[in-house]
This record gives structure tokens, C-alpha cells and sequence, in this order.
């Protein structure tokens, strides 16, 4: 018997629903129209329902709702995050332990208006670690959806930071921990590293690398 989609998958197919019908809603002033995109909101609520198992349909739907816009303002988009791959002169990563999850991570945070991605891997890596870096290069542009890094559609930009100094404390709210770890030595549960963890080493070990990005799928 075939195995059935992944919990991932599911939450994917959810939210692209989800997004679909509020960007309709968004856009539309026909009332069969928005009659029949919000009966598309329901159906996805119901799948995020049965996924998560802890906010029953009515209130997926109530939240889906209040965030619908009107025109451009209501196109509904990834959010983006910026992420960041720091190494020190032993080769090692700098990793944060999520305060909300317990799982392991490189310090990555929202995108903040205002700022370039640059300066935003550079100020969540001093909030979450108390380590000061420089932006290198940007080594990856992921889905986080697709790899597991959050429950809302985002794009995560990763930049590969060299230390610059500093001392780890963790975010007292944000962070139950931070720490450095070597490749063969690194923390559990830690999120996608099948993924991101070869390109991250690499440039940590001044390797050539390409900017990696999620192939389109077949």
C-alpha cells in the first residue's frame, strides 16, 4: 500500500489553499465569487484543523478573515525571514535552541522594515546569541514551509556570517539555549539540517559554494 502525503505536504496544500481564497477575497467584489472563496477557506480551514488538532475550523476561518486585505495590500504572500550561518576559527556553527518548539536552529528571525536582509541577520544573531558578525555572502533561499522550519508560508534568506566577537547568552524569551557545535556533533531535534547543514559547513570551511534554493518540482 502507498504511504499516505506527510503531515508537511498536508499543511503545504492547506495554507496554498488558504492563500488562494483570501487573495480572491481580496480581490473581488462579485458576491457569488466571494461566497464560493470562502467556502475554499473553509475547506483548507478544516484540513489545518485535522492537522494541527488544536484550533477547531470556525476559528482557523475567524483568523484566516482578519487577515484578509483589500486589492495589492490583500495579495497573500510568503513572509521572509532572514537566516544566518555563523562559523568560528574551529570550524564550528553557531545553533539556538527555540524557546517556543525546543528545536535547533541557525539564528534566524523575521524580515523588519527598515532594514536590508544583511543588517537583519546581523541584528538577530546579536539578540539571540550576543555574538557579533559580518554577512559574507548569502548561501540559501528556502521554503520553510516545505523543510519544516515554521507552520506559516515563508521564505527564509540565509546569509553565511564570519564572528566577529562577542560572548552566547541566549534570548532570555526567544532562546532556551545557544551553543557552538561541530558537524559531527550537532544537537536534537535540529530543523531541516539534511538540507541546509552540507552548504552551511562548506562555507563555514571557505568552500566555494552556490546559492542554494528549492528546485521546482515535477
Amino acid at each position: 500500500m502507498e504511504p499516505g502525503p506527510a503531515r508537511s505536504d498536508l499543511l503545504r496544500w492547506s495554507e496554498a489553499l488558504a492563500a488562494i481564497a483570501r487573495t480572491g477575497l481580496g480581490f473581488s467584489d462579485n458576491l457569488y465569487e466571494r461566497e464560493r472563496f470562502e467556502e475554499v477557506l473553509k475547506v483548507a480551514a478544516e484540513m489545518r484543523a485535522a492537522i494541527d488538532g488544536e484550533r477547531p475550523q470556525e476559528v482557523v476561518v475567524e483568523e484566516w478573515m482578519r487577515m484578509v486585505g483589500s486589492g495589492v495590500a490583500g495579495y497573500v504572500t510568503p513572509k521572509a525571514a532572514v537566516g544566518a550561518v555563523v562559523g568560528n576559527e574551529r570550524g564550528e556553527i553557531l545553533l539556538v535552541q527555540r524557546a517556543d518548539s525546543g528545536v535547533w536552529l541557525y539564528p534566524t528571525g523575521w524580515a523588519d522594515v527598515g532594514y536590508s536582509p544583511s543588517e537583519v541577520a546581523v541584528k538577530e544573531v546579536r539578540e539571540e546569541t550576543g555574538i557579533d558578525c559580518r554577512p559574507e555572502r548569502l548561501i540559501a533561499v528556502l521554503d520553510g514551509l516545505r523543510l519544516g522550519f515554521s507552520q506559516v508560508p515563508l521564505y527564509s534568506l540565509v546569509f553565511h556570517c564570519r564572528m566577529l566577537g562577542g560572548e552566547l547568552a541566549a534570548h532570555p524569551l526567544e532562546c532556551a539555549d545557544v551553543g557552538w557545535f561541530s558537524e559531527d556533533d550537532l544537537p536534537s531535534p535540529l530543523a531541516g539540517a539534511g538540507r541546509w547543514g552540507p552548504t552551511a559547513f562548506a562555507a563555514i570551511r571557505g568552500e566555494p559554494v552556490d546559492v542554494l534554493f528549492d528546485a521546482p518540482r515535477t
